[in-house]
């Protein structure tokens, strides 16, 4: 059994309403409540089926270019399908994972899979013809050429 600390909530500012970092506070503590009552809660549809997995990305930009890195272990490189629809890269694919241990006692299978998708909203000028990817230890690198007319101009301020 497990105790959780009583906490008054209901505090104020004396006119009935949290302060912004009071309401904060109040979120935050529902939350880690709620997760320390049942930690795989949303984990599920509530039918024993987990939600989609999606890769982690990370999105970069510069004068240049826009480089997207995806985070896809355990996926086959051939099994990833990346697209460019007018200002948004799309990237998909499939998970097909498994792992299978014998014994002379016992038996163990375990199989992950499913598929995926993930939409990135571009910015303007970048060029959807001029795109190159890459896949190395489970990382799938997208680096997009920006159009030279969208590089940011200096402009040089005169004093007079």
């Amino acid at each position: 059994m497990s105790l959780i600390p009583w906490r008054n909530k209901a505090g104020g500012n004396g006119n009935g309403s949290l302060s912004h970092v009071a309401e904060l506070r109040t979120e935050m503590d529902r939350l880690f409540d709620s997760f320390l009552r049942d930690p795989f809660a949303g984990m599920g549809d509530g039918f024993g089926q987990l939600k989609a997995w999606a890769p982690a990305l990370d999105i970069a930009e510069d004068e240049k270019e826009v480089t997207v890195r995806a985070e896809v272990p355990g996926v086959d490189p051939k099994d990833l399908d990346l697209t460019v629809q007018g200002d948004q890269l799309v990237i998909s694919g499939e998970k097909k994972e498994s792992s299978e241990k014998k014994d002379k006692d016992f038996y163990h299978v375990e199989s992950r899979y499913g598929s995926f998708r993930r939409s990135v909203q571009l910015p303007p000028g970048t060029d959807s013809q001029n795109v190159t990817a890459d896949y190395a230890n489970g990382v799938l690198t997208v680096k997009l050429q920006k159009t030279p007319a969208v590089a940011p101009k200096k402009v040089e301020v005169k004093v007079s």
